[in-house]
């Protein structure tokens, strides 16, 4: 800068003293302005850098979001629409806090499990396995693959019915189709990627068809805020707990950690903290209340009780016209697809894992165990008509056991600074995480009492 400002002054020199002052003196114009334009192409340079590393790290946050809206999208199934869909109609707005409740709990253990999948490079199976042997990750293994197979055939039923009442056509053949379609999923190379995607869109699904559906109904503000403050109205126990246990889905929590390890292989360099399911668990509590809301203002104060996600979409037709009832359909569509799909993944992952045949999505055994899961529940789904009694009461029986032995080993697995270091439970994690299974052992207790002490 000193040497362009001294050329400049020499260059006013020479013009008073010589007749090549001009030439000169342009030169020095010249440089001045070449240096500012380089000047210049670097600070732009620069904005572009900056822009790209913004846009890059806002994809890079949408990439991270993957492994917790799956668990969302699977949790969140026709048998959970139609518990959420219950407490609205018999209870109104009243139970809303229970919501925020379940969202709380369960943020806790995905976050948990998916630390444990970030922490360790083996999964969550072989972490059990290496702390108490391979009996608890085959019982573990097995007994997840048994309750994902015995409530597949509900998943399978929910999908057919829900188009065939959007087409006035038979059910069998959509359970047929959507099982197939789920099947044909299996032979994409890159099946994490396909499943991220297809999960994503079928939450934007739901998420417009229930938002669209409140909008019409427009409840109460005042109300919906009312129902924020904890009561237990008379005869809402039964159905609460069946909510919690629905919403806190420990074997939902534990697949995260496999989630955020099949992630991490597809895109080594994404940084996980383990929090991000954050904003699938709350689009999970959201389409939860929504439904409730729903429920809560169109049939609570009519007095109608449901018994199916599809009575829901019954009973708004003749107050807010057809198109309300397609939209309700087409919600319970994307619940329905969507944990038939994820559900299947669950139950196909950890059984393979448990036998020693891997957790890798791209791996044949875990993708014929996913294909298994699909077939058995479809002919069930065929053969009944809908998920039979035997089964529900069969699956409550494992689930009774299996949960909190599972919350109990990703609580333990998460204390383990040997295994955890620098991602093990702290503080606050630790007595949330203790709460949270103290919750789940005392719903054991309760399912237990009522299953098998009647």
């Amino acid at each position: 800068m000193f040497k362009l400002k001294f050329k400049t002054v020499f260059s006013f020199y020479t013009i008073q003293h010589s007749d090549s002052g001009i030439l000169l003196f342009i030169k020095a114009i010249t440089r001045m302005e070449s240096k500012l334009s380089t000047v210049s192409r670097l600070s732009s340079s620069e904005k572009i850098k900056q822009q790209n590393s913004v846009g890059g790290n806002f994809k890079k946050w949408l990439i991270s979001l993957g492994p917790g809206l799956i668990t969302a999208a699977l949790v969140f199934g026709p048998s959970k629409m139609t518990i959420t869909s219950k407490l609205g109609a018999t209870y109104g707005f009243s139970l809303i806090w229970v919501v925020l409740i379940s969202v709380f709990f369960m943020f806790i253990f995905t976050s948990m499990a998916a630390r444990i999948g970030i922490a360790t490079n083996q999964s969550l199976l072989g972490t059990i396995r290496q702390k108490w042997g391979n009996k608890a990750s085959a019982i573990v293994g097995i007994s997840v693959f048994l309750v994902c197979t015995s409530f597949q055939a509900g998943n399978s039923t929910g999908v057919g019915i829900a188009v065939a009442e959007l087409t006035h056509t038979p059910v069998i053949l959509w359970v047929i189709f959507f099982n197939l379609v789920g099947i044909s999923l299996l032979f994409f190379r890159a099946f994490y990627k396909v499943l991220e995607k297809i999960m994503i869109f079928l939450i934007g699904v739901k998420l417009f068809a229930f938002i669209t559906t409140l909008v019409m109904i427009r409840p109460d503000a005042a109300a919906v805020a009312g129902g924020m403050v904890p009561s237990f109205p008379t005869g809402s126990l039964a159905l609460t707990i069946a909510f919690i246990a629905s919403s806190v889905s420990i074997v939902g929590a534990c697949y995260q950690s496999y989630l955020v390890q099949e992630r991490r292989r597809i895109n080594p360099d994404a940084k996980q903290t383990g929090n991000e399911s954050l904003t699938g668990i709350i689009l999970l509590g959201l389409m939860s209340a929504m439904v409730m809301i729903c429920a809560g203002a169109v049939l609570y104060p009519q007095g109608i009780k449901v018994n199916t996600a599809t009575d829901m979409s019954k009973a708004l037709e003749p107050l807010f016209g057809e198109y309300a009832a397609s939209l309700f359909l087409t919600g319970l569509f994307g619940a329905a697809f969507s944990a038939l799909i994820g559900n299947a993944t669950l139950g196909g992952t950890i059984l393979s894992d448990s036998l020693g045949k891997g957790s890798q999505l791209s791996s044949k055994p875990v993708k014929l165990l996913i294909a298994l899961v699909m077939v058995t529940g479809a002919i069930i789904a065929v053969i009944f008509g809908k998920l039979p009694l035997e089964l529900i009461v069969f699956a409550q029986s494992i689930t009774i056991f299996i949960v909190p032995f599972i919350g109990i080993a990703m609580y333990a697995i998460a204390n383990d600074e040997k295994i955890m270091g620098a991602f093990r439970n702290k503080g606050f994690a630790k007595i949330a995480g203790a709460a949270g299974l103290t919750l789940i052992i005392a719903l054991a207790i309760i399912n237990a009492k009522g299953l098998f002490f009647k």
